[in-house]
């Protein structure tokens, strides 16, 4: 039985096939849903003009300020970005490999860029991801990519980009571990503090994710996680890529929403 929320989106939409074609997905998967997947409800809301309050009111409804729960998009959002934080700044080792081998995805693109990572996770193994991530990321010299906003947006590393987030870092009170040898603009760094940022570990006022994504990170971390698809070195870490553009994706469209 279908809730409420997802009706509503229906009837808005025009029918079933209406709303899968304004999302971008197939119309079987809309008629599998007995509610609106939450990393749906944003998508929905754009393509009907459906609040997300309606939609999903145990995702959207207000919350009494203090209860310091984590709405579940929310949660989900910094999970993501642990986990490509995760996946970016060393390879994994076998006890992440088998967390990852049990992952589920649902019917969305999302869903099945788990799926795959789940798959590719179940097939490989700690020496062969070790020498494939040295390949891709550190190399004899250099690896095949360079995971660094600076270099995307300039061509060189620490240039001016590095500059403008390290100014802006500092606003935050966000400062380099010690120890930390690579420069802030690294992809996995930026993943870290987002998770941060959204999951409360790193104070900040509200809207501060959304600021950092558009000015540090939406730039160019989109054609690195489509470079990391195609790379010639990349087997289990294509399906990295693949996860990582298509929840880029989801984000942007997301912050492009009115507020």
């Amino acid at each position: 039985m279908r809730d409420t929320g997802l009706d509503e989106a229906i009837r808005a939409a025009g029918g079933v096939g209406a709303l899968a074609r304004k999302i971008g997905i197939s119309q079987p998967s809309v008629s599998n849903w007995a509610r609106i997947p939450a990393e749906r409800v944003l998508a929905v809301e754009a393509a009907t003009g459906v609040d997300r309050s309606v939609l999903r009111p145990d995702l959207y409804s207000e919350r009494h300020p203090n209860s310091g729960d984590l709405e579940e998009v929310e949660a989900a959002r910094a999970q993501e970005y642990a986990l490509l934080s995760a996946l970016l700044a060393r390879a994994p080792d076998q006890d992440l490999l088998d967390r990852l081998a049990v992952l589920r995805g649902d019917p969305s693109p999302l869903g099945v860029a788990h799926a795959a990572l789940a798959e590719a996770a179940g097939r490989t193994n700690v020496e062969r991801v070790e020498r494939e991530y040295f390949n891709l990321f550190i190399g004899l010299g250099r690896g095949e990519l360079m995971p660094y906003g600076s270099y995307y947006q300039s061509g060189f590393v620490y240039e001016r980009p590095l500059a403008r987030l390290r100014a802006d870092l500092r606003e935050l009170g966000i400062e380099r571990a010690d120890g930390e040898v690579e420069p802030e603009d690294h992809a996995a760094i930026l993943c870290e503090i987002m998770a941060g940022l959204i999951n409360g570990r790193l104070r900040a006022e509200k809207g501060a994710d959304r600021d950092l994504f558009e000015k540090h990170i939406s730039p160019w971390i989109g054609q690195f996680f489509s470079d990391l698809e195609r790379a010639e070195s990349a087997d289990f870490y294509r399906r990295v890529g693949t996860l990582g553009r298509l929840f880029v994706n989801i984000e942007t469209e997301a912050f492009a929403l009115p507020a």
